[in-house]
């Protein structure tokens, strides 16, 4: 079996993190009312669990999640008005193309892949 990690991700309103995955690209693969298990059928996987007031406020959530993806493109398109710096995608100096979005929580979401670096 090959390793892999899975997220954890914790949500204080299920309906509306599993809405803003699903326009990433995800679906949901099991629901088990307090607990969803999410995933893209190419490598994507994360698991949202419910966490009754969390966070207190979204400003204060530190956490973040990075999703590798060839066509960053075509899921900046499906998020355009979500994204945090309208400028995005581009190239980064540390040689990804990317963008950023935050999630209901308030949860850090970068989507990007890594750019050849001649």
């Amino acid at each position: 079996m090959d390793h892999r990690a899975v997220a954890i991700i914790p949500s204080g309103d299920l309906d509306a993190s599993t809405a803003f995955y699903r326009r990433l690209g995800l679906e949901v693969l099991g629901d088990y009312g307090h607990y969803r298990i999410l995933a893209d059928g190419r490598g994507w996987h994360l698991h949202l669990n419910l966490m009754s007031g969390w966070p207190r406020q979204i400003e204060d959530n530190p956490f973040g999640l990075y999703l590798y993806v060839d066509d960053v493109d075509a899921v900046a398109a499906a998020v355009r008005e979500l994204i945090i710096d309208p400028a995005t995608p581009h190239v980064t100096p540390w040689g990804t193309y990317e963008f950023a979005v935050s999630d209901p929580t308030g949860l850090l979401v970068r989507v990007g892949r890594v750019v050849d670096q001649a």
